[in-house]
């Protein structure tokens, strides 16, 4: 219902149209068309973009998603079928450099531009994160960190993405000593993960840092205490020479006053509250003074 709500919502104020269907849209005409998956926050992330450089003075501003893949996105930049995306600082290096090993906030966003392929360019990232982030429910209540939930996994049942054995589980090992006493494929944060946690099936899951189903349910969040996950910065992706300068200084901004407390906010009026897209954006923008 998210998903159908958000397309009906986005497809009407953007128009017809694919902006995979080729071509050099973006840089050859003037248009910025910005893109986006057809998770959520990344399509709040999208709206506020397009507000932002509208109010900054930007004529024909279009969101697009839901984009695809990371691989469809690259491609869409690359022939400025796609100007922006939000993007993710730790996923975005991986897709460029899978060997880093970079995981904090100023190590990851460093790297990132350093590997970032001719074509593309990173603006500031945000002090917003949205990172896997482990929880408990309240009867563990008094596990804060993962060193501390270490000692305790072999009697804990662990629910999350079906990629987590392959991605983590060596991981925590190796860094907190922590072998589940059963590893459980629930879903990628999801209803199915919330759903196992609450009802007791599982003790630990994995989240995102900016569910707002882990306030919601009285879930705990666990301090990865050392840095076992990547920092996930929000950062725009731009493609070379579609931005101006006043226009990527626009998103700058959006950036410099973009925290995780905030981003978290705006999931919970989406999700919880269930507002519109554009009005969560509009608002966003205007209580940061970014409306022109």
């Amino acid at each position: 219902m998210k998903r159908l709500v958000f397309l009906v919502v986005l497809v009407l104020a953007a128009g017809c149209g694919n902006p995979l269907a080729g071509g050099g849209e973006g840089g050859a005409t003037g248009d910025i068309i910005i893109g986006a998956s057809d998770v959520g926050e990344s399509l709040l992330l999208a709206q506020i973009y397009a507000g932002a450089l509208r109010n900054a003075g930007a004529a024909n501003v279009t969101v697009r998603p839901p984009v695809g893949s990371r691989e469809v996105v690259v491609k869409a930049l690359q022939d400025k079928s796609l100007s922006v995306v939000p993007d993710y600082s730790g996923n975005l290096l991986r897709y460029f450099d899978k060997d880093t090993t970079a995981t904090t906030p100023q190590d990851v966003y460093a790297q990132l531009r350093q590997k970032i392929p001719a074509g593309f360019e990173v603006l500031d990232q945000a002090p917003a994160e949205d990172k896997d982030l482990l929880v408990v429910g309240p009867r563990l209540a008094s596990v804060r960190t993962l060193s501390g939930l270490g000692p305790r996994c072999r009697e804990l049942v662990f629910g999350g993405p079906g990629q987590w054995s392959s991605r983590w589980k060596d991981k925590i090992k190796a860094l907190y000593g922590c072998e589940f006493k059963e590893i459980r494929t629930t879903d990628t944060g999801g209803p199915v993960t919330v759903a196992a946690l609450k009802s007791g099936d599982v003790q630990v899951a994995d989240l995102f840092s900016t569910s707002s189903t882990i306030a919601a349910n009285g879930f705990v969040p666990l301090v990865d205490d050392k840095n076992m996950f990547p920092a996930q910065n929000i950062v725009p992706l731009v493609a070379r020479g579609t931005l101006s300068p006043a226009e990527a200084a626009a998103l700058n901004r959006v950036s410099a006053v973009l925290t995780t407390d905030q981003l978290t906010r705006l999931n919970v009026e989406f999700t919880e509250e269930k507002r519109n897209p554009l009005d969560i954006a509009e608002d966003f923008l205007a209580r940061n003074n970014l409306k022109s």
